[in-house]
């Protein structure tokens, strides 16, 4: 019997953890929704409500969560271009 409770409890902590999420993370929840360029530019089957502008290489970025981890991805165009802008400098 305690055997089983503790391979059930392990097994339910194992699953928890392996549900962590980038909620921390810049998302597009936490900024401002992505101008309406870069979205006709981006191309299809990527998380755009998760994009954001990485102001380290001026680059928009996307969540992407896989079925074995979840991780930032560069968003591309239909070409497989980064999407990028120039900064003001």
């Amino acid at each position: 019997m305690y055997i089983r409770s503790a391979i059930l409890l392990t097994t339910i902590s194992a699953l928890g953890a392996c549900s962590e999420s980038f909620s921390n993370s810049r998302g597009a929840s936490s900024g401002p929704p992505l101008p309406e360029n870069i979205v006709e530019l981006a191309a299809p089957n990527q998380d755009l409500a998760t994009a954001y502008l990485r102001p380290e290489d001026n680059c928009y970025w996307y969540i992407h969560a896989g079925p074995v981890e979840t991780t930032p991805l560069p968003l591309r165009t239909a070409g497989g271009n980064p999407i990028c802008i120039k900064s003001a400098t």
